[in-house]
């Protein structure tokens, strides 16, 4: 998949739990939601862009949340 949609869709599930206002419990929705529904070529793919150039239109809570919690996100 093309990496700019899958930035474009993370920060748009970034959005929606940014909202909450406890930030660690946002961080812990948006890797939950990768999880759960993306498939592990695409998890692969953004997690690989995070701290390069090509993965700079990152959110913040996108970035610190995929970073927070890559263990859980890597493809089995």
């Amino acid at each position: 998949m093309d990496l700019d949609n899958l930035i474009v869709m993370a920060n748009r599930i970034g959005l929606f739990f940014a909202a909450q206002p406890d930030r660690d419990e946002a961080m812990a929705g948006i890797a939950e939601h990768v999880k759960k529904f993306w498939e592990p070529r695409m998890r692969s793919q953004i997690l690989a862009a995070i701290g390069t150039e090509a993965g700079a239109g990152l959110s913040e809570i996108v970035a610190a949340a995929l970073t927070t919690h890559r263990a859980m996100l890597q493809p089995a």
